[in-house]
């Protein structure tokens, strides 16, 4: 985490973004230190591409909630809790423009994917870009949030026919977190569910498998939609 040092005048203080680093590397990490798998390529952090960052932004969850935060968040002068309305802002501004955000990584994830459903390469590879895109319908108000030309995340980052598992991991987290709101940010039960099926397991058994194990069943988009202020109820 490349946090800013202290300065002469202030402690080394964490923005929003900063927090939600943290509590994600920190997800990672647990992912590994948790392991009970036997060979290392099956521990921890060794599983699926579209199931790797679940454990990861599943820790996201607890880093920005209001409970939690008021636990630690305090001035570092005065000593004063967060204060509630700050709290809704920040909890109101993680959805802004998320029609926008949410579609450009889509059209962005159909466009990695089309390229490697190729059997040969074409020989204009912008005019293939601008069918896929054509196709898909993405308005001219909305580009895909990565041209083919520099997309290094699937040409160089180890994301190919797979950056759409971002989205993925976040079905996955909304889903399984939903599950501690319904029973408490701490339920001892469903900790010790995730602590088995997710972050000790690595990638022992199918990771679907684990997953329904501890959820108690298959994921659903609904919290998903919920959190990025997409749902029915939520843009009322």
């Amino acid at each position: 985490c490349n946090f800013p040092p202290p300065t002469a005048d202030s402690p080394s203080l964490l923005t929003a973004t900063q927090l939600k680093t943290l509590f994600h590397e920190l997800g990672h990490g647990l992912h590994g230190l948790l392991s009970q798998a036997q060979y290392p390529y099956l521990s921890g952090t060794s599983v699926t591409r579209d199931y790797v960052e679940f454990p990861s932004q599943m820790m996201e969850n607890w880093g920005r909630n209001a409970e939690v935060i008021k636990g630690f968040a305090r001035h570092y002068q005065s000593g004063e809790v967060i204060p509630d309305g700050l709290l809704i802002k920040l909890k109101e501004a993680s959805t802004f423009n998320m029609g926008f955000v949410t579609t450009e990584y889509i059209a962005a994830s159909y466009l990695d994917m089309s390229w490697h459903m190729l059997e040969s390469i074409p020989e204009d590879p912008q005019a293939f870009e601008r069918e896929t895109l054509g196709v898909l319908g993405l308005i001219p108000e909305i580009a895909s949030r990565y041209r083919t030309t520099y997309f290094a995340h699937i040409f160089a980052g180890g994301y190919c026919a797979g950056y759409y598992s971002y989205i993925w991991s976040e079905v996955l987290d909304s889903d399984a977190f939903s599950l501690f709101e319904e029973r408490g940010l701490f339920d001892q039960k469903t900790s010790d569910d995730l602590l088995q099926f997710v972050y000790s397991a690595g990638n022992t058994a199918d990771v679907l498998t684990q997953y329904v194990r501890f959820r108690g069943s298959e994921p659903k988009i609904d919290a998903l939609l919920r959190n990025r202020g997409l749902s029915e109820a939520s843009l009322q």
